[in-house]
């Protein structure tokens, strides 16, 4: 089984979601996070049953939510308890809701910069205001600039919230417990709620470590979801999952919330975290490789960028700084190289910055390397 191999260009090019229709048809899309796979076979099996049985209501059930427990557990020796937990529409929204219940308009909210944009738009949609404490030069959290920023964000009075992801989009870095031990004590020092966004966890083949499993962090929030690892961006369903000391937070959740996902995106993510375990393995595998492409290609057709190969997600941070193509060298190779990657500026502090999608073919992977290497 080889899920990033099972798909052509010709398959590729008649899909109608926006990874493949945002661009003019010869540009190579190696931008927003959709993989170019097939679906799951036991997700698809589930899927067309209930639209052949017109079983096309609402969700209904802990199914979702027993299923990623059992699954954590297996993968990460999380014990998560279904009851605490609530079914939200996606990890975005998930965590809006979870702002509200911590915190209020005007209240600050403390990011790591560079990250996945949404983080500053939401916030902000949210009436909330952001705090920067951006990573270190390696792309890791900086403790000293986490506690600078917790004390600049509460010299008002306000309750501080921080909105952690782990991994980290875009740099792909796993976060150590080491490191998450530590961000738990700042919080526990400066009255922090802590919400973290962990939909990319499941894409992490060994060693990732779960906020909520750390000592201390029973009163934070994760947001966890299959829609990264098995691609299910347009069957919309994620988890809102509380620490034990976050339960009675968690309960005043308005019932409302819980109409947000789809029963298609609640039975995909559900049979994902139940039955997509080898599907999963084998795409490890496949990621794994196109991570030694990608450091080849880079090497070969772009010899001055850098890439730590974070083996967080199937995204890579790539710095372009010594190419000469200025500050947003993604306009540089959609217009010239034709292949669509993302600025890195709308993440901040990614001046000179690009952030590539390798969950593709290994050939488009590599036509891809070598048009950017053309623009160079």
């Amino acid at each position: 089984m080889h899920p990033l191999r099972d798909l052509t260009l010709e398959d590729l090019r008649r899909r109608t979601s926006v990874k493949w229709r945002e661009y003019e048809p010869d540009v190579l899309p190696l931008w927003v996070a959709e993989m170019d796979v097939r679906l799951a076979e036991p997700i698809a099996r589930v899927v067309s049953r209930a639209v052949a049985e017109g079983d096309t209501g609402y969700p209904h059930g802990a199914g979702y939510a027993e299923a990623f427990a059992a699954f954590a557990d297996e993968r990460w020796s999380w014990s998560v308890d279904p009851s605490r937990t609530a079914l939200v529409a996606d990890v975005m929204t998930g965590i809006v809701e979870a702002l509200g219940l911590v915190s209020t308009p005007g209240d600050p909210v403390v990011v790591n910069p560079p990250v996945y944009p949404p983080f500053f738009g939401y916030v902000e949609h949210a009436g909330r205001a952001v705090v920067e404490a951006p990573l270190s030069e390696e792309g890791r959290l900086d403790l000293d600039a986490l506690e600078a920023a917790f004390i600049h964000a509460g010299a008002d009075g306000r309750p501080v919230t921080y909105l952690l992801c782990n991994p980290q989009n875009p740099t792909a870095v796993v976060h150590t417990a080491a490191e998450l031990a530590g961000v738990a004590a700042l919080a526990q020092t400066y009255g922090v709620r802590v919400v973290v966004d962990e939909i990319h966890a499941p894409l992490v083949a060994e060693g990732f470590v779960p906020y909520l499993s750390v000592p201390d962090t029973a009163n934070a929030f994760s947001l966890v979801s299959a829609t990264k690892a098995w691609n299910l961006a347009g069957m919309k369903a994620a988890l809102l999952v509380a620490g034990e000391d976050a339960a009675a937070d968690l309960a005043r959740l308005p019932e409302v919330v819980g109409h947000g996902p789809s029963h298609f995106g609640d039975l995909a993510h559900t049979t994902a975290f139940r039955e997509g375990g080898d599907w999963l393995d084998a795409l490890h595998a496949d990621l794994a490789d196109n991570r030694k492409l990608l450091a080849q290609l880079l090497a070969t057709h772009l010899p001055g960028a850098r890439w730590a190969e974070g083996p967080g997600t199937f995204l890579a941070w790539i710095d372009c700084r010594e190419l000469g193509l200025g500050d947003d060298p993604a306009a540089a190779f959609l217009e010239r190289g034709r292949v669509a990657v993302n600025s890195g500026l709308p993440f901040r502090s990614g001046a000179g910055h690009v952030r590539l999608n390798f969950g593709t073919t290994p050939e488009i992977l590599t036509e891809a390397l070598e048009r950017m290497g053309r623009v160079v």
